[in-house]
């Protein structure tokens, strides 16, 4: 798993700053001939090491047969397309392999700032190599939050000015700066799907984080529906300060 991501990276550090055709998906989601030779080099990859775990891709046709597989790959090529497009630096690539509904191995690498976030299961997360955790304590400075800001507000009093981390285009990369201690917390606003988050999840998760749906219930991966509504990850202890205090608010 860890050659294929860094070979993918490689591969989209070729393409990157280069005329690429480009189109848009769905309604609004662009994609770009580098998501789809990324995904492509990934999928022969992994596919063909593992033939009978499932696979779901942003940018490969869902199969239902993934449902019943105990072990399924979950990818993003290119997390930030819209960043990797308009040549900025904030993208990456996500792999996870998801067993039983929640991730056991999960390689994050943004190759234009070299960060290399690698976990497996109860192994702890490294980045470049080198043990990473995230931050402790419950305090939010809100200049090392990162997040949609209506929902972060919800957390202050309605008339403090809020100046938050400076947007983030990779919502994996948003996530996987808790597990390097760059950032306290980071929010997901809604209609994430599967492949933006498995890989962060665990890599969180491994370095003494948390990363859940804001009710505090873990999310699960690799079922029918893969959209997900708000989320939020933090240290382990800021994260159950923030759950409690939606949870107070909301009541």
């Amino acid at each position: 798993m860890e050659q294929t991501v860094r070979e993918a990276g490689a591969l989209g550090l070729a393409m990157f700053r280069t005329e690429l055709r480009k189109w848009i998906k769905g309604e609004s989601s662009p994609v770009s001939e580098a998501d789809i030779a990324l995904n492509d080099l990934i999928e022969k990859r992994l596919r063909s090491a593992t033939p009978d775990y499932g696979w779901l891709s942003e940018e490969s046709a869902d199969d239902s047969a993934r449902l019943g597989k105990r072990r399924t790959w979950i990818i993003d090529p290119i997390d930030g397309t819209r960043s990797y497009l308009a040549g900025r630096e904030d993208w990456c690539v996500c792999v996870a392999l998801v067993e039983e509904h929640r991730p056991v191995m999960a390689a994050v690498y943004a190759p234009s700032t070299d960060e290399f976030f690698l976990s497996q299961r109860g192994q702890g997360t490294t980045c470049n190599g080198r043990p990473v955790r995230a931050t402790a304590g419950t305090d939010l400075d809100f200049a090392r939050v990162a997040g949609p800001k209506p929902l972060v507000e919800r957390l202050t009093h309605p008339r403090q000015d809020l100046e938050l981390h400076p947007r983030i285009g990779s919502l994996a990369l948003r996530l996987c700066w808790i597990a390097n201690g760059r950032l306290d917390a980071a929010f997901a606003g809604g209609q994430s799907k599967d492949w933006d988050l498995a890989a962060a999840d665990l890599i969180v998760h491994e370095a003494n984080g948390r990363m859940s749906e804001l009710s505090g219930d873990p999310i699960l991966y690799n079922r029918r529906e893969v959209t997900h509504g708000l989320l939020v990850a933090a240290g382990a202890d800021r994260h159950a300060h923030i759950v409690e205090q939606f949870r107070t608010n909301r009541a």
